[in-house]
């Protein structure tokens, strides 16, 4: 599945660059999230727990980073393995540009794939799922970095049944 799209940030790039790569950060932003830790040099590992139709898994996996530009661009890729439910596993490609009327342009290209139960709920819930969860991080990661992020922590998708 591949997943595409932009967000305006109102801060400056190094700013945005810097929320990119900061754990707690990235903790408060990614829906069902209670763990993570580690460094963008070194790796983060995790532990996510979502519902997905009627399944429900705790994910405990490995995020890394490739392709560093630092303040332009970077690769995340991770995977999570689920026990019975399955595993989940992809990667973004996050660029950073200036706007033409100040702040940052965020843009990524996802691409994941899940396996077992997972996969057995079909393309189409899955596949709305997965926007679902891009669109609920880059909504969090934008109000965490500029400031705006009352009820960011809140967790929505966790309790979302597709």
């Amino acid at each position: 599945m591949q997943l595409t799209g932009s967000r305006t940030i109102a801060a400056e790039r190094s700013r945005v660059w810097e929320a990119l790569n900061d754990p707690e950060v990235l903790r408060a932003c990614i829906p069902g999230c209670s763990e993570l830790t580690g460094s963008p040099e070194e790796g983060f590992e995790a532990v996510v727990t979502q519902k997905v139709g009627p399944v429900k898994a705790t994910f405990k996996g490995a995020v890394g980073l490739s392709d560093v530009v630092p303040g332009v661009s970077y690769r995340i890729e991770g995977e999570g393995k689920g026990g019975v439910a399955g595993f989940a596993k992809g990667g973004a490609d996050v660029r950073l540009a200036d706007a033409e009327d100040g702040g940052t342009e965020l843009s990524y290209e996802v691409d994941a794939k899940v396996g077992g139960k997972l996969a057995q709920l079909g393309s189409r819930l899955i596949d709305g799922f997965a926007r679902k969860m891009a669109d609920q991080f880059f909504e969090r990661f934008q109000a965490e970095v500029e400031g705006t992020n009352e009820g960011a922590g809140t967790d929505e998708t966790s309790e979302q049944a597709g």
